[in-house]
């Protein structure tokens, strides 16, 4: 019997409104998923092992590191720690065709480029990067990795693009050489922060002339960055979150033309301006009903120089349900509607949700690996696997059965 005829897989598809016949044959689907990759691997042995890694992280395994993957295919696990940590090949190469398969699945001319960082708690000191840090999955300081992403996000979907992983400044003292020459640390690798590492691959991202996006989005680590906000892109528009205690000048209203303020204030007290004009706009239908939020934007000036020509648009999101008020900062232009805004705010999500589905389903977390190469190879095989799961979504939503 198949497993889609098991009880347990009949109600699982019935949940999901998806008929057996639908997502029968997945396998053959990965088989050719994954035939523009295999080519990029050396040798056989490394074709085989790569799919198989793909299968496990697909794979309903509770843990997908690489003893699990080996057991359920009935092979040895040394053979594939050693592929995905030292074996011979070309990971930039395979992540040049993932950005490319990306694209050609979701490619959108309102297409925006998405940054966050995501934490790995691990324990003890081996693992390249690990140190006691801010984990945002835990919501507290814990000894763990941190990575940087960057996902392509449309109306068509979305996927991750980038990523890098945040080496501490305190690796690169010089007592802790022997412990980067384990980890296989690049030699000429060197300090960068967080804010830096993004601005970094989004600069390589539309470097690439792949991507159409006219925005990037990210968290407060970004918007509250201006050195990073300065270093993105001439031709990229940016909203990016603030704390509600970032304070700001309010300037000449887009919307009224209101005369500047003459002291600063945070942007959260701002936010109870009695002349605003808030909007309520449903951005979307969620699994429970409607999703309301109400809107509204003002000019301020950030820099405390305030010249000429520096106001920006913050915009506002209250949470209808929760009351909590969101802030973002944009150089959009001044002209740019507020449903463009609204369009556009709401694509900050899709990155967590690839954290999501990625830790929970994928096996994002699931590796013991240590060194600096196999992190960021186990990070383009689920990138893999969670592109090869898109497609699935796609085909079915067109109701295709070939």
């Amino acid at each position: 019997m198949s497993l889609l005829d098991t009880p347990e897989a009949r109600s699982l598809l019935a949940e999901a409104n998806v008929s057996a016949e639908a997502v029968r044959g997945g396998r053959g689907r990965l088989t050719g998923f994954l035939r523009r990759y295999l080519p990029l691997f050396y040798r056989k042995e490394q074709r085989h092992n790569a799919a198989l890694v793909i299968r496990g992280l697909l794979s309903d395994l509770a843990r997908k590191t690489c003893e699990p993957i080996a057991y359920r295919e009935g092979v040895q696990r040394k053979p594939i720690q050693f592929f995905v940590g030292t074996g011979k090949w070309d990971d930039e190469a395979v992540m040049a065709e993932l950005r490319r398969h990306v694209v050609s699945t979701l490619a959108d001319p309102n297409g925006v480029l998405v940054i966050d960082p995501s934490g790995f708690p691990k324990k003890g000191t081996e693992s390249v990067g690990v140190q006691r840090q801010y984990c945002g999955r835990l919501g507290k300081i814990e000894n763990c990795q941190s990575g940087v992403f960057v996902a392509y996000a449309s109306a068509k979907g979305y996927g991750l693009i980038d990523r890098r992983l945040f080496m501490p400044e305190s690796w690169f003292e010089e007592e802790q050489k022997d412990r980067r020459k384990k980890c296989k640390v690049p030699e000429d690798l060197t300090f960068k922060t967080k804010t830096e590492l993004a601005a970094e691959m989004v600069r390589e991202a539309m470097a690439t002339d792949l991507f159409p996006a006219r925005w990037v989005v990210g968290d407060t680590v970004f918007g509250n960055s201006p050195v990073f906000l300065q270093g993105l892109p001439d031709d990229l528009w940016y909203l990016m979150e603030l704390p509600r205690t970032r304070t700001a000048w309010r300037g000449a209203d887009g919307d009224g033309g209101l005369a500047p303020s003459t002291a600063p204030r945070s942007v959260g007290d701002m936010a109870t301006d009695v002349d605003l004009s808030w909007r309520r706009v449903k951005l979307a239908e969620g699994a429970k009903g409607p999703v309301v939020a109400e809107l509204a934007r003002m000019r301020v000036r950030l820099s405390e120089e305030r010249e000429p020509g520096e106001e920006q648009w913050l915009f506002l999101r209250k949470n209808m349900v929760t009351g909590e008020t969101k802030y973002y900062v944009s150089n959009a232009p001044v002209e740019t509607p507020l449903e463009e805004m609204t369009r556009v705010c709401m694509l900050r999500w899709p990155i967590e949700q690839c954290f999501e589905e990625g830790k929970s389903e994928l096996g994002m977390a699931h590796y013991e690996h240590r060194s600096w190469p196999a992190w960021h190879r186990h990070m383009t095989f689920v990138f893999l696997a969670q592109l090869f799961l898109l497609r699935m979504r796609h085909r079915l939503k067109k109701g295709l059965r070939r």
